[in-house]
């Protein structure tokens, strides 16, 4: 799965976080290879992004059957276009990529913004 766009409507329009719904097939891997490979290819790519909440999922309250996650991650970029940066790189695909399709058996991953309160 590979991330190719994302509408226009969404970029240029300042920070955004990344919601990932994680089923692992290895949380070793995914805690101790693919989260490290992302932070260096991070810092290869002169970019930073905040990990804001990495937390297990204890139950599915309001959930498809048989749609069970382990784990939900945000992550927050500065805009739509530093995520698409990383995400379209030859040093993630390289690098993190295949750690990230080997440490996990299902990924759903939603942008989005914060709302002003």
């Amino acid at each position: 799965m590979r991330v190719v766009t994302i509408p226009d409507t969404v970029q240029g329009t300042g920070p955004v976080l990344m919601l990932n719904m994680l089923k692992f097939r290895d949380r070793g891997l995914y805690m101790e290879e693919y989260l490290p490979a992302f932070n260096r290819v991070m810092g290869m790519l002169g970019m930073e992004a905040k990990v804001n909440l990495l937390s297990g999922v204890l139950a599915s309250v309001v959930a498809d059957e048989g749609e069970d996650w382990d784990a939900i991650l945000i992550v927050e970029y500065t805009s739509a276009e530093a995520f698409l940066t990383v995400a379209q790189s030859d040093a993630y695909r390289d690098i993190a990529e295949p750690l990230r399709l080997a440490a996990l058996a299902d990924l759903k991953l939603y942008m989005t913004r914060r709302f002003a309160l």
